[in-house]
């Protein structure tokens, strides 16, 4: 039994779009409609837009588009069910009782409740004999009672199916821990084993103090060094920071972003609880975005190898380019974060994030830092490249004060390094403004296209079918014409399989037509393509029926048939001419 339309129509009702994604991002007004940055693509010019009149949203950036189901499911990275059930939370709603959602949402509940009980299993083997050499580890890197307490600290013991035995005890089966990465299987065998084995375990917990995955610290020399969850029903690793659960509650002036767990740990107990870091991997878009929901500055502190200066030069274009102030942790005299603690102390630390360096200092520092400037040829090569640096700097006055800064450690002309600068903005633009082009006309011939994989085939078939898929979003009184064959058009006048689909769902769907209830069946990047097709033709003055039998007509003209007689002498006629 699926959830009721009119229970769908009460959620949307009682969360205004514009209301659950300004919580999201920062809207301005633009007319009738909103704009913002878009949440879901690092941009530095809003190309985000809400529309309240339709109840959708999309992005001419990236191209998300739906509704606020399917906002939700992409900001919260939920399912269908969970998104509802989400938002009915929201507005205080209760679930109508039906076995569809009990099956999702229990089905979510059973895996926060399997790695709830495993993160417990694993804390409790921290405390037996065989776990003696995980409890030296941890004393070893100075962590206490109260930080394995705090963090839910635990071990894997080495053994080959110590958990799984456990969690059979509970009810799960193989599958559900191969679902959770708890186990794996053998390709070889067949056999199930547990995925961590002989190391130091690190739950990771969500905003909802659910835990949803795991970091193993491997005991000796054994690789990999750490090992992590992949991504699960409840878990997504490139949308989730270790100790956000933490963090987000004392991160109103700044969060600390750090490399490992083991960072995080040492400074949250040193005082500091606004740590985060990535789960094994480099730092996403996504993961920028979280962050600036909950601040408007990051302190960046990763290790002064060169690895982390790498990882650092990554970072600070994402998380500038989802407005947040970017600083750099100076650690001198020590290679992390909790190498400083225990050398200098929490007192020293604090006076570290307090004289943080700004970002454009510290890119600078390390072109500088690469180069000899007293040789000739190593300072055209330092100026070079600081001028690509400084041709990212949005803001004119900040680039005009690291220019002649620049310039003055280099011993050039500050107008000569303008120009340079100059000079490499208008080839970025030119790039630009290429890579558009390009990409424009892929788009156009329907190249790489994800989601309607036959638009290449006939474009002007494909492009005839959203103009008139559009229309219907808009004038549901069009559908009713269709329906009782006022109009002449039917599935299989749709060349194209995604866009037939569309236009069944549209045909058989309520009056007026939903977009919110896609998500049961569409793909989120299928709701999205279909969100353009409807605010490509809004934009348009005339979606009337004349409009609409222009676009069916060139649609039915596009319809493959047999070759008449005609058309092979035709052929044979060209073939001719060609031979001559």
């Amino acid at each position: 039994m699926k959830i009721p339309h009119s229970f769908i129509e009460e959620v949307k009702y009682r969360n205004r779009i514009d209301d659950v994604i300004g919580s999201y991002v920062n809207l301005k007004r633009a007319g009738s409609n909103y704009q913002g940055l878009c949440p879901f693509h690092s941009e530095k010019t809003p190309s985000f837009t809400v529309f309240p009149n339709t109840e959708t949203f999309h992005c001419f950036g990236c191209g998300a588009g739906g509704d606020v189901i399917s906002f939700v499911m992409r900001a919260e990275n939920l399912e269908y069910m969970g998104a509802i059930e989400f938002l009915a939370k929201r507005a205080g709603l209760a679930m109508p009782d039906t076995g569809e959602h009990e099956n999702e949402s229990d089905k979510r509940t059973r895996f926060y409740e399997m790695n709830r009980a495993a993160a417990r299993f694993f804390n409790q083997m921290l405390h037996t004999p065989e776990a003696e050499p995980a409890r030296a580890y941890l004393a070893k890197r100075g962590l206490t009672a109260a930080a394995v307490k705090r963090f839910g600290l635990g071990y894997a013991p080495d053994r080959f199916d110590a958990l799984r035995k456990h969690m059979h005890s509970l009810g799960y089966t193989d599958e559900e821990l191969k679902t959770a990465f708890l186990c794996g299987k053998s390709e070889r065998t067949g056999n199930y084993f547990d995925y961590f084995r002989g190391r130091v375990m690190f739950p990771i917990i969500d905003n909802f103090s659910n835990v949803v995955a795991f970091g193993g610290r491997i005991l000796g020399d054994a690789k990999p060094k750490y090992l992590n969850s992949s991504d699960t029903p409840v878990f997504k690793k490139s949308r989730n920071l270790f100790a956000l659960n933490f963090a987000r509650k004392a991160s109103a002036e700044s969060l600390i972003l750090c490399e490992g767990y083991m960072d995080v740990i040492a400074v949250n107990m040193a005082g500091f609880p606004n740590a985060v870091a990535t789960l094994g991997t480099a730092l996403t878009t996504e993961q920028a975005r979280i962050m600036a929901k909950y601040t408007k500055k990051v302190i960046l502190a990763y290790d002064s190898d060169d690895a982390g200066v790498n990882a650092a030069k990554r970072a600070i274009p994402m998380l500038t380019e989802v407005g947040l102030e970017v600083k750099m942790l100076r650690l001198e005299g020590a290679k992390d974060p909790d190498e400083f603690i225990k050398k200098y102390g929490a007192t020293r630390f604090k006076t570290l994030l307090d004289d943080s360096q700004g970002k454009m200092d510290y890119l600078c520092e390390q072109v500088l830092k690469k180069y000899n400037i007293l040789l000739p040829e190593e300072k055209t090569k330092a100026a070079d490249e600081l001028c690509r640096v400084l041709s990212e700097v949005y803001s004119d006055v900040e680039r005009e004060i690291y220019i002649t800064r620049m310039a003055e450690k280099l011993s050039v002309d500050p107008k000569s390094m303008k120009n340079d600068v100059e000079r490499q903005m208008r080839r970025n633009r030119r790039d630009e403004t290429a890579e558009m082009r390009r990409r424009i006309v892929s788009d156009t011939l329907g190249y790489g296209d994800r989601v309607n994989r036959d638009f290449v085939k006939n474009a002007k078939a494909a492009r005839a079918e959203e103009a008139i898929l559009g229309i219907l979003l808009l004038r549901p009184e069009l559908v009713r014409e269709i329906r009782s064959g006022q109009i002449s058009l039917s599935a299989e006048d749709f060349l194209t399989d995604f866009n037939k689909k569309v236009f069944c769902a549209i045909l058989d769907g309520d009056d007026p037509f939903d977009i919110g209830t896609l998500a049961e069946t569409f793909t989120l990047d299928e709701i999205s393509r279909i969100t353009k097709m409807q605010v490509s033709r809004a934009s348009l003055s005339k979606n009337d029926a004349s409009v609409l039998s222009d676009h069916i007509r060139t649609l039915k003209a596009e319809a493959p048939r047999e070759a008449s007689e005609d058309d092979l002498a035709d052929i044979r006629s060209l073939l001719d001419r060609k031979k001559k």
